[in-house]
């Protein structure tokens, strides 16, 4: 499932000495330099020690070793429903300093910033050069005063995902033993999840996000880690014929009086926001149709993942563990 890390290594220790005279140890006064996922080319006068980065990527560094290196974070509002939320054993978010602004998504706070004093931000991206939680007026604010190095998410499998985040972490000066914890954990936690599968009768699920007048049906190929649920682990989830998806590509919009669409055994809710997502789906009369509601048969799709092989080991291991409970 996994490429090796080797390869892995080799791509980035590639690039850092190829980046005129840069280096990825931790400590250097010698230039560092680094493009990241989406042509960004950074350069600074050393390896960045301090870094300020989205909730999902300070996890992900943290559980690649550079954890140490992290001061402040930025993202979204915690989940009301914390057991649905990020877990990271890596990383105490409530440890550094958050940095999100008041009012809308994507806003950060720059005198929070500035006291800081970062070297380098951090964050994802899904594509078309945009940065997760970091609008455009934030990102001009951002602009000549610090750079952002984005690990790209779009159209990746998770074996992408995870080798773009350990691409940076390598160049920052982590050592690439510092991943085999989280690859080995990934590889059994894959082989838990098939066994539970099994056990609970390799049941069809279908992955829904509920919103006040529609019911948007997940498709698959869209998200790496439900993609990797389907054809790695082998999980029959169900989706929507490539006519019937969005323009964006990421769902099918259905009118809740056509919420039984899909009769499955099991319903994946979008956790973003907490179990009111849940209520709100079965609250609906005609999604009441569908077995998966007759039974109760529910799992929260955890959606919030640190973009490292830990992050996903985790993300594993509490499905597993959901669908395990279903029988319970």
């Amino acid at each position: 499932m996994k490429k090796t890390l080797a390869v892995v290594a080799a791509v980035a220790t590639t690039l850092v000495v190829a980046s005129c005279g840069s280096t990825g140890d931790s400590g250097s006064t010698k230039a560092w330099t680094f493009t990241d996922d989406i042509g960004t080319e950074i350069s600074l006068d050393a390896v960045p020690e301090r870094i300020i980065a989205h909730k999902d990527s300070a996890a992900a560094l943290a559980d690649m070793g550079l954890g140490d290196r992290v001061v402040g974070v930025f993202g979204d509002a915690d989940n009301p429903n914390p057991e649905i939320g990020l877990q990271s054993p890596n990383l105490d978010l409530d440890s550094v300093e958050d940095v999100t602004g008041d009012g809308e998504y994507g806003q950060i706070d720059l005198e929070k910033v500035a006291e800081l004093d970062p070297d380098l931000f951090v964050t994802t991206t899904f594509g078309g050069g945009q940065l997760w939680h970091i609008d455009d007026a934030v990102k001009e604010k951002l602009a000549g005063r610090y750079d952002v190095a984005a690990i790209n998410l779009e159209g990746e499998s998770v074996d992408g995902i995870i080798e773009n985040a350990e691409r940076l972490a390598l160049a920052l000066g982590a050592d690439e033993t510092d991943f085999e914890e989280g690859h080995e954990a990934l590889e059994t936690a894959e082989e838990r999840a098939k066994t539970v599968a099994a056990d609970a009768g390799d049941p069809s699920i279908l992955v829904v996000a509920p919103a006040d007048d529609t019911l948007y049906v997940a498709n698959v190929p869209a998200y790496g880690d439900l993609a990797y649920l389907r054809d790695e682990v082998g999980l029959d989830i169900v989706s929507p014929e490539e006519s019937e998806v969005d323009e964006g590509g990421y769902w099918q919009l259905l009118s809740w009086e056509n919420a039984d669409a899909y009769d499955v055994d099991v319903a994946m809710w979008d956790a973003r926001g907490g179990d009111g997502n849940l209520d709100l789906l079965e609250s609906q009369p005609v999604w009441s149709k569908v077995s998966a509601a007759q039974d109760d048969a529910y799992l929260p799709w955890r959606n919030e993942v640190a973009p490292s092989a830990r992050g996903y080991a985790t993300l594993l291991d509490q499905f597993a563990d959901d669908l395990a409970q279903l029988g319970t």
